[in-house]
């Protein structure tokens, strides 16, 4: 059997069993998610809560913005505090305060260290004990914590109407004046806070662990790191180190070992044609940068709502765009872009591969064309009406915003997108057709491309296996196939297979030795991929065995990172293989800044986030942005503009290009993102860290805390590195835009010299 053949073998048994496992232990989340009760009742027989008041309080905190407004269970937005750590911290000190004043008819704060500690030993038992009735499907609560917890809906429903005396904080969480209008909806909403607080601190039955592993950090109710979690972060760096060295025998023995190829005397794809459907791509590559620049514009105005908090330079702005909402579409659009680059790139290379304009396919692409834009207009016009509390709960599913990071826009959007996806991988397949029945040396590369298309296509359906009302648990597990499967999983094999194609085309590496390169680098990447989709799913309602699996092989993500010196080698190689590959100099830088962010922003920063004990500390604070930021533009962001500059200069083959301007572009590009991170997302983070460590998880995402001074200063020292940033983005943009609207043709060159 060829290398090729078991390579194949390998994969396609890789995937049977990393995609059997990773639903096999979908079947145990759901069947261990926390309970949703019929009813909270307390001892007097009051009812406190009723599923349908937590019901509605999901759909009410959804309405708003969810993730996108602070955090549950730590996945969302920074500004505002986790919501379940606030709560069960606002409980715990409401009961204390209660049981002090009726012991001792003292505050609590006022007691000395003694009688706190036998207070809260007192309350622990309470606090931690599971009266869930499987039987009735009830919660029975004591009387006093029925007054606890009275207290802290108050709070809330204060906090998210316009109270005057709650204003002061609504502004340092960057809240809108009247978030909830309704008063109905603000107590469902206490409820539905509630239960993910009683989630993340009642043990499991017959367990000294909570439903959340004991997330959030809270010493005054026990909620400490679990046992596992220390077992399984040593296990996951041993399994690294492991990882590492097995890849690095297995370059030190098979890298180098076939000659170099013998790159040819001219540029092969100088002769490429575009093709009618090539041509119209174009539109694509001018959506992905107008999308950019205003995903960079919100993304500013985001940042600035940590400073002012309801304004910008004193224009009311959370009147009409509030933070949840422009947080929302910052992060929608980084993901959009970035698709859209990819999705343009597919229908390019298509025909480029294959030599072949099917039927009608101009006419396909353009239409695909249309529904992005509809799409995106339609699904952030939902989203405001959403926020701006005027589609009401009946209809938000459908056509506002779903509250889940990432995964945003409402149902009828989410099926209008996977319904373009199905038309892109007809569109891309028709074309690349003709090439996959070929027999040649590029068959296998090309049956990993189209095979990735499919990916591409499908898994976004993911998507859509929840419904309004899914457990919560469940809909996690589902969003974090599309987050890390689809954007972070089989996006980079389908843009590495283009690369290695676009290489063979060039004549820099033979067919087979990129084919086998791709195939050995999916298994590697995919090892670790798939079941590493785990890692996101800790202290999400699930069992000890994800923290297991996620540890262990989320490890393994970073183990081809370890060499990606070599890969930045190879590229670089290519890109001065021959005088006339100066013609693809930028791409090829591009792809070099790729490799760059991929070691930090994905290896150090990500790895940093990774391990069950490091999460368990510093999930939602400023690391984990310092990981998105760095990881999401500087690996996928910036093969997307390397894509889009590949494509560009075979669609206007003749242009002579800006090199200045261009430079300019990636350099300020990539120190314009390294100022963001260095001067404010990690010194932010790890001075969250430290707050966490000393306090509990509450105080480092508090009010208390992020609004000191030092943190506006370090908001402001974003501001460098943002302006920089943004000119790069800028000369991209004038760049390609003039290739169009005042292009200049390339002075003639003899054959085999630079262009």
């Amino acid at each position: 059997m060829s290398t090729t053949r078991r390579l194949w073998s390998g994969l396609v048994a890789l995937l049977i069993v990393g995609f059997g496992t990773l639903l096999w232990m979908g079947g145990e989340v759901y069947r261990q998610a926390p309970p949703m009760p019929e009813a909270v009742v307390a001892e007097d027989g009051t009812t406190v809560f009723t599923r349908a008041d937590i019901e509605q309080g999901r759909q009410v905190w959804q309405s708003i913005g969810g993730q996108q407004l602070g955090s549950i269970w730590g996945h969302g937005a920074l500004v505002a505090p986790d919501w379940s750590a606030d709560w069960l911290h606002r409980e715990t000190m409401a009961w204390l305060e209660l049981r002090a004043r009726a012991g001792s008819g003292e505050a609590y704060a006022m007691l000395g260290a003694g009688d706190q500690a036998k207070l809260q030993a007192e309350l622990k038992p309470l606090i931690r004990g599971n009266t869930w009735d499987a039987a009735t499907g009830r919660i029975a609560i004591g009387v006093e914590r029925a007054q606890a917890i009275a207290q802290v809906a108050a709070h809330y429903d204060s906090l998210f109407s316009n109270d005057p005396a709650t204003h002061a904080l609504r502004e340092t969480y960057a809240m809108r004046e009247n978030t909830v209008p309704d008063a109905a909806h603000r107590r469902s909403l206490a409820a539905f806070f509630w239960w993910t607080s009683w989630a993340a601190v009642t043990d499991r039955p017959d367990a000294a662990i909570s439903y959340t592993q004991n997330w959030p950090y809270e010493p005054l109710v026990g909620n400490t790191a679990t046992s596992s979690s220390f077992l399984w972060t040593v296990f996951s760096v041993l399994f690294m180190i492991a990882g590492i060295g097995l890849l690095g025998w297995h370059y030190a023995v098979w890298h180098g070992r076939e000659a170099p190829a013998t790159p040819p005397a001219t540029d092969p794809l100088r002769a490429l044609v575009p093709t009618p459907s090539m041509r119209a791509t174009a539109k694509y590559f001018w959506l992905v940068l107008t999308l950019f620049l205003v995903q960079i514009l919100l993304g500013a105005t985001t940042a600035h709502y940590q400073v002012e908090g309801q304004e910008a330079y004193g224009l009311a702005l959370s009147e009409f765009l509030p933070y949840s909402l422009t947080r929302s579409w910052h992060t929608q659009l980084a993901v959009l872009w970035i698709a859209v680059a990819w999705l343009g790139t597919g229908l390019y290379i298509g025909p480029a591969v294959s030599g072949h304009e099917p039927k009608f396919q101009r006419l396909g692409v353009n239409v695909l064309f249309a529904c992005l834009l509809v799409i995106v207009v339609g699904a952030f016009t939902g989203q405001w009406l959403a926020v701006m509390q005027k589609l009401g709960l009946a209809d938000n599913f459908w056509f506002g915003h779903q509250g889940w990071e990432y995964t945003d826009i409402g149902r009828f959007w989410q099926w209008f997108l996977f319904i373009g996806l199905l038309l892109w991988l007809c569109l891309v397949g028709r074309a690349l057709w003709p090439a996959l029945r070929r027999r040649d040396e590029t068959s296998s590369i090309i049956g990993l491309l189209f095979l990735s298309t499919v990916a591409i296509g499908l898994l976004f359906g993911a998507g859509l296996m929840w419904n309004e009302h899914t457990h919560i648990s469940m809909v996690e597990y589902w969003r974090w196939w599309v987050v890390h499967l689809w954007v972070e999983g089989f996006f980079e094999v389908f843009a590495a297979a283009v690369i290695s194609f676009l290489f063979v085309k060039l004549g820099l590496i033979r067919g087979r030795t990129a084919t086998i390169n791709v195939l050995f680098a999916t298994i590697v990447f995919m090892a670790g991929g798939i079941l590493g989709t785990f890692h996101h799913l800790y202290f999400t309602g699930t069992t000890t065995a994800v923290i297991a699996l996620g540890a262990s092989f989320s490890a393994l993500e970073v183990v081809p990172l370890a060499l990606i010196g070599l890969e930045a080698y190879d590229t670089w190689k290519h890109g001065r293989a021959t005088p006339w590959m100066q013609r693809y100099r930028w791409p090829i830088l591009f792809f070099l800044a790729v490799s760059f962010w991929n070691l930090v922003g994905a290896g150090l920063f990500g790895f940093l986030i990774n391990t069950p004990l490091a999460l368990y500390y510093m999930q939602g604070l400023n690391l984990t942005p310092l990981h998105g930021h760095t990881a999401l533009f500087g690996v996928y962001g910036m093969l997307g503009i390397g894509l889009l500059l590949f494509c560009v200069r075979g669609l206007k083959p003749e242009a002579a290009w800006n090199e200045r301007m261009l430079s300019a572009s990636f350099w300020t590009l990539n120190i314009g993102l390294l100022l963001m991170a260095l001067l404010t997302l990690l010194p932010m983070g790890l001075l969250q860290l430290q707050a966490a460590l000393e306090h509990g998880y509450w105080y480092a995402r508090s009010a208390e805390f992020m609004g000191k001074p030092i943190f506006d200063l370090l908001v402001w020292m974003r501001m460098p590195g943002d302006v920089v940033f943004s000119v790069g983005a800028l000369l991209v943009t004038v760049f390609v835009f003039r290739l169009w609207l005042a292009p200049k043709r390339e002075a003639a060159l003899p054959e085999g010299s630079s262009a």
